[in-house]
C-alpha cells in the first residue's frame, strides 16, 4: 500500500520520490513496450479507444445529433424493406423517438425536426421500381345483425 504524503512535502517532489524509488528497486524492468517509442500520438485518444475497444464513435454523440444521422441515413435505411407498411414503421419510430427528446428537455438545444412519413414512402416508391404490397386477407363477412347481449336474450325467454 502506498504511504500517505509527508505533511510539508509538495506533492511534485513526494510523486518524484516515489518514481525515484520504484527506479531503484527495478518496478519498471521488463514492462511489456519497453524501450519503444509510444503509438498513435498523433490520433485522438477517442479514436484510439473506440477502434481498441470494437466501438462506434456514434456513441460518443448526443442524442440528437445521433437523430439527425438517423434522420440523414433514414432513405437507406428504408431502401432495404420491401412493404410500404414497413417503412412507414421504420418512419413512425424514429419520429416517435424525435418526439421523446423533444419533449425530455435534457442536452444541448440541437434542432431536429420530425420527417415526413408520406414523403419518405413517395421516395421510397420512386427509388424501389416494384414494391411488393401486402396481400389481402379475405373479408370475413360479419352477421347482418349482431347477437344480443345475455341479459336481453332473458328478458326474451321470460
Amino acid at each position: 500500500m502506498a504511504e500517505r504524503k509527508p505533511p510539508g512535502m509538495s506533492f511534485e517532489s513526494w510523486i518524484e520520490k516515489q518514481i525515484r524509488e520504484a527506479e531503484e528497486r527495478g518496478e519498471f524492468d521488463n514492462l511489456p513496450g519497453a524501450g519503444k517509442p509510444l503509438s498513435n500520438l498523433d490520433r485522438p485518444w477517442l479514436t484510439t479507444y473506440a477502434e481498441r475497444e470494437g466501438l462506434s464513435l456514434e456513441a460518443a454523440l448526443p442524442e440528437p445529433l445521433l437523430l439527425r444521422k438517423e434522420v440523414e441515413r433514414l432513405p437507406d435505411t428504408v431502401a432495404g424493406l420491401r412493404t410500404e407498411d414497413e417503412v412507414r414503421r421504420t418512419a413512425h419510430e424514429l419520429n416517435l423517438r424525435i418526439a421523446r427528446w423533444i419533449r425530455s428537455g435534457v442536452g444541448p438545444r440541437v434542432h431536429v425536426a420530425p420527417v415526413d412519413v408520406d414523403e419518405v414512402v413517395a421516395d421510397w416508391k420512386a427509388a424501389c421500381p416494384t414494391p411488393v404490397r401486402p396481400e389481402r386477407t379475405p373479408d370475413v363477412p360479419r352477421p347482418s345483425e349482431p347477437r344480443a347481449r345475455w341479459w336481453r336474450r332473458r328478458r326474451r325467454r321470460s
